[in-house]
């Protein structure tokens, strides 16, 4: 018997979980396109799955369910007409490739295999790999060069935390902010509609204009949510998740916290993620500095306080006195070595253990003198493109 869906914090012991294993999307990677993909080097691919599979063995190994998206994707588009239609829309543009040419490529994609299809939605294709003969009537392609592409890649997708999260026992589809990963989000919804695992999952929040990512979003406990606003998530976001929240009952209490818009801290959980029910893993150079507001819904209307020190603001929400912080060390260069290696960004499996890149030694070992179990994973090409265990999770189960 599976598993019920379902997720209420962050540290609740976990039982399901979707992961994506790094596939041919992260070998379109050049030194002329990594920075619009968002990646900061180009990645050694194989090592980069050896990492994945051995991160992804390490939960199953701790009794985790791991599901592959790039398995669930094939199978809702083997069980579902609607999925090929929807997956195939979403990824072929006709103000990109003119119409033509566009009619012409998804009339193909309707008539391949479930396991193709699945491929280049999420490694995309070039002009060279087009399966259709020359088209006299396509000023696009003549005027394309052969390793442009006519389906954008998707590596991103290794960080599966940000285009869908659960609340409770609902599934946000969220709207992410850069143009290289828009489309990650109709992959997530495809999943979830036509997935038979997931059928008569309700969703808990759809958004299709203003941005928000789930490495944006803390379940502290249940009923009160925190959301990062900054490089990636907007107000108007946070604020509509938080009215949508309220309105199906999620939850009662959303901290909003304003982060620095920049690389190093483009989500919530790259400076701060829960490592218990009561403590945080935190980046020292924001812990004092950090400030939220806090949106409640009274019943009558939802009422906006603050700003306030985010720590007091969290801790008054989950009805705790305080809330333990480990920081990633005392040393400023370390912490900031260790932040931008995501030495934040863990994953819990249960209260008090989580999984974490090896590389960061001290903020491990500060962990574990608090009392946490670390599991260490390797990360070296994992983390080119900047995450680290939390992002390429989404709980999907956790107790």
């Amino acid at each position: 018997m599976s598993q019920p869906l379902r997720v209420d914090s962050e540290v609740g012991r976990l039982r399901t979980v979707l992961l994506h294993r790094p596939g041919d999307e992260l070998k379109r990677l050049t030194p002329r396109n990594n920075d619009q993909l968002l990646f900061d080097g180009l990645p050694w691919v194989d090592r980069a799955q050896e990492e994945h599979d051995a991160f992804a063995e390490l939960l199953r190994s701790r009794d985790v369910e791991v599901l592959l998206l790039a398995d669930v994707l094939t199978e809702a588009l083997t069980v579902s007409g609607a999925a090929r239609v929807q997956g195939i829309a979403a990824a072929v543009d006709p103000r990109r490739l003119g119409h033509p040419l566009a009619q012409e490529l998804a009339a193909h994609l309707r008539t391949v295999e479930p396991a193709v299809l699945s491929t280049v939605l999420t490694a995309g294709m070039t002009f060279d790999e087009l399966p259709i003969g020359p088209s006299g009537s396509s000023l696009v392609r003549r005027m394309h060069h052969g390793g442009d592409f006519v389906i954008e890649p998707l590596p991103n997708l290794l960080f599966t935390r940000d285009s869908s999260f659960w609340i409770a026992d609902r599934v946000a589809i969220t709207a992410l902010a850069l143009p290289a990963r828009v489309r990650e989000a109709s992959l997530t919804d495809l999943i979830y509609a036509y997935h038979p695992r997931f059928r008569g999952v309700r969703r808990a929040y759809e958004s299709h204009t203003a941005p928000v990512e789930g490495g944006d979003v803390l379940l502290l406990s249940p009923g009160v949510i925190a959301v990062g606003v900054g490089e990636r998530t907007t107000p108007a976001g946070a604020e509509a998740l938080a009215r949508s929240v309220f309105e199906d009952g999620l939850a009662h209490t959303v901290v909003v916290v304003p982060i620095e818009q920049r690389r190093a801290s483009m989500h919530l959980d790259t400076v701060c993620t829960m490592v218990d029910v009561d403590a945080v893993v935190m980046y020292p150079a924001v812990a004092d500095t950090l400030s939220a507001f806090t949106l409640r819904f009274e019943g009558d209307g939802v009422t906006i306080r603050g700003a306030e020190p985010f720590l007091d603001a969290a801790a008054a929400a989950m009805g705790i006195g305080k809330l333990r912080v480990i920081d990633t060390g005392l040393d400023h260069v370390t912490a900031e070595r260790e932040q931008w290696d995501d030495g934040n960004n863990t994953l819990a499996l249960a209260p008090g253990v989580v999984v974490a890149y090896e590389r960061n030694v001290e903020t491990n070992a500060r962990l574990e003198a608090s009392g946490i179990e670390v599991l260490r994973i390797a990360g070296s090409e994992l983390g080119s493109g900047r995450g680290g265990p939390r992002c390429m999770s989404c709980p999907i189960a956790r107790d």
